[in-house]
Order: structure tokens, then C-alpha cells, then sequence
């Protein structure tokens, strides 16, 4: 079910891994150069399983299985652009994200998809897409789209995926 909170908001809730990936590929298959995810939500509460679409919906080859990178921080994976998958959980400072070579990678025109986004502060981009992933029990999840910045809510309206 989707429903739409106001012009650029949106609610989607998915009853399983399965529908959580297939809104991953739908969206990056809409995707363009450059864009930003910023996944937030609790563990286990599918931001992995979004991801994994994604990177399908980006056209990334099946025999790259996409994991969370907690402890490689950042994955990389060829497809239509680069998707470039990262995982903040581990980071506790401003100076760590500089050190792993973030914000080259915010500056490429490839596809980012930030896990524990809430990490960056007040440094994440002014323009990117939020995706706020709720647990509702063991297998429904609600997740909010919200394009944040001008430029990201005239993409999404553009790409019309939902």
C-alpha cells in the first residue's frame, strides 16, 4: 500500500524481504547520476534488503551477492552507474567519515546508498532521498520516502516511480 503524505512524501509498507527488494529495483531503476539515498531505521529493519534491489534495479551483475559493509564501511558494485553502498554504524565522528573517503565518493556521479545516515550530521547533502525504514513486526515494514532539497524532489516528481 502506498499513500501519499503530502506533495513529496510518501509511505509505502511491504510485508516481506521480497516486496522491501522489489521497491529497491523499482527505484533504481528510476535512478539517475549522482543521486543519494539516506537510509535510516533500526537493525533488521531492511534497509540491506532495499539496497540489494537496488542495486538490481541499477543492473549490478547477479553474481555480486550486495551485504552490508559494516566492517568494510563502504562496497562498491558496477551496473548502469557505480553503486557505491555504505554502512556508517561504526563511525563516531565527523573525522571518521572524512577518512573513509565520503564525500569524494558524494561528489562522483555514481549511486549512494548510506545506511546509518543519522551519523552524518549535519553533514549530510543538502539534496538526497530519505528513506526512513520502521519495523511493524517480524516481517512489515513501513519506509517514508522523502526527497530532501530542491533538486531531489524535482527528480523524484521526474522519475515517477511511485
Amino acid at each position: 500500500m502506498t499513500r501519499r503524505l503530502s506533495n513529496s512524501e510518501y509511505q509505502i509498507t511491504t510485508h516481506c524481504a521480497d516486496e522491501t527488494r522489489r521497491l529497491g529495483k523499482t527505484i533504481g531503476a528510476a535512478v539517475t547520476a549522482g543521486t543519494i539515498l539516506a537510509l535510516y531505521g533500526d537493525l533488521g529493519s531492511g534497509k540491506t534488503s532495499f539496497v540489494q534491489g537496488l542495486a538490481r534495479g541499477l543492473d549490478v551483475p547477479d553474481e555480486y551477492y550486495i551485504t552490508s559493509p559494516s566492517y568494510t564501511l563502504i562496497n562498491e558494485y558496477p551496473g548502469r552507474l557505480p553503486l557505491f553502498h555504505i554502512d556508517l554504524y561504526r563511525i563516531t565522528n565527523s573525522v571518521d567519515i572524512e577518512d573513509i573517503g565520503l564525500y569524494e565518493i558524494l561528489d562522483d556521479d555514481g549511486v549512494v546508498a548510506i545506511e546509518w545516515a543519522d551519523r552524518m550530521g549535519k553533514d549530510t547533502p543538502p539534496n538526497h532521498l530519505r528513506v526512513q525504514f520502521e519495523i511493524i513486526d517480524d516481517k512489515t515494514r513501513k519506509i517514508s520516502i522523502i526527497p530532501q532539497g530542491a533538486q531531489a524532489i524535482e527528480d523524484f516528481k521526474r522519475w515517477n516511480i511511485i
